[in-house]
């Protein structure tokens, strides 16, 4: 995985990288942003026998790691809802998720991770100690730029946020449809897509003044000609 493909903004004074997979780089400050992982998910699922994939968690962290071999980020900062929810907090998730964490934590003790608690995260706990996550609550600031998880303007700041998982609905001409992940750019709030493997997405389009960049797992690219209103 390269960031060769990514676009660069500039926001709140800040050079912003939107990349392909899913995640934001702020170069200035080293910091690689990703917004709801919702760790756990698969497993609170099927405990309540919901047969879904397992290893999502893993793809999950493989693609961090892609990611911190691509850049030169020194440390992370997870935009929320890093869990998904208390009941992925079982016996079997640590014996699979929680264990892969720890181990995949250990190997990279000098990297810096912070968590912009949301919603979930409040759900579902107190993380382990041994992953070595700062948690922060309402909104974190590096430089001009505000890391928040429910994506709500703030004043002196341009905001980054989660919460959303946006997506952007494209027809074809065969009547074939897709739904792709996507950066939503606000004049004073950005809102990253969900990072997690095993998330789901709620369809944006942009009003007046707002950007819309598809991103499909390894490039980014500008939404032409979209208008009309975030559905939350």
């Amino acid at each position: 995985m390269s960031i060769g493909r990514a676009i660069e903004l500039e926001l709140g004074g800040e050079r912003v990288q939107l990349l392909g997979a899913r995640a934001a780089y702020l170069p200035r400050h080293g910091a690689l942003l990703a917004a709801d992982l919702h760790l756990g998910k698969g497993q609170a699922f099927r405990r309540l026998g919901v047969p879904v994939p397992r290893g999502s968690s893993d793809e999950t962290l493989a693609r961090i790691d892609a990611l911190l071999a691509s850049t030169d980020a020194t440390r992370i900062v997870f935009l929320g809802d890093l869990m998904h929810a208390a009941q992925g907090r079982s016996a079997a998730l640590d014996a699979s998720v929680a264990g892969a964490v720890r181990r995949w934590r250990a190997l990279r003790p000098a990297l810096q991770i912070t968590l912009v608690r949301g919603n979930h995260d409040h759900h579902a706990g107190e993380l382990p100690q041994a992953w070595e996550v700062e948690g922060v609550d309402g909104a974190l600031r590096l430089g001009g730029i505000a890391l928040r998880h429910e994506p709500e303007p703030l004043e002196g700041a341009y905001v980054l946020a989660g919460h959303l998982h946006p997506v952007v609905r494209l027809a074809g001409r065969a009547h074939d449809r897709l739904r792709l992940p996507c950066f939503h750019v606000g004049a004073r709030v950005g809102v990253l897509p969900a990072f997690g493997a095993f998330t789901g997405g709620h369809p944006v389009r942009a009003a007046a003044g707002e950007r819309i960049f598809v991103a499909d797992g390894n490039s980014v690219a500008e939404l032409p000609g979209a208008r009309a209103a975030l559905r939350a």
